[in-house]
């Protein structure tokens, strides 16, 4: 799985990857971006809800929690 590009809601739990590509734009992309998820930040999968969406994720030392279909927008490196 190392160097494949998938959608951050597809990370593992436990596992760590570069943002690469946000494919959002308007409002939602502006709203990641003001999050810090930028080009080659490290985001890690940390655990999921139990309804099982949303999911948090450690991003610049901070917890964030994105549903499924807004991180599906967020294009990540497996680290």
């Amino acid at each position: 799985m190392n160097g494949s590009l998938i959608p951050l809601n597809f990370l593992p739990l436990g596992r760590k990857g570069k943002v690469k590509e946000l494919t959002s734009d308007g409002n939602l992309r502006r709203r990641m971006l003001d999050l810090g998820l930028i080009r080659d930040t490290e985001v890690e999968a940390l655990q999921v809800s139990p309804s099982g969406d949303p999911v948090a994720y450690f991003i610049r030392g901070a917890v964030i929690a994105l549903r499924s279909e807004e991180a599906s927008k967020i294009m990540v490196e497996v680290s």
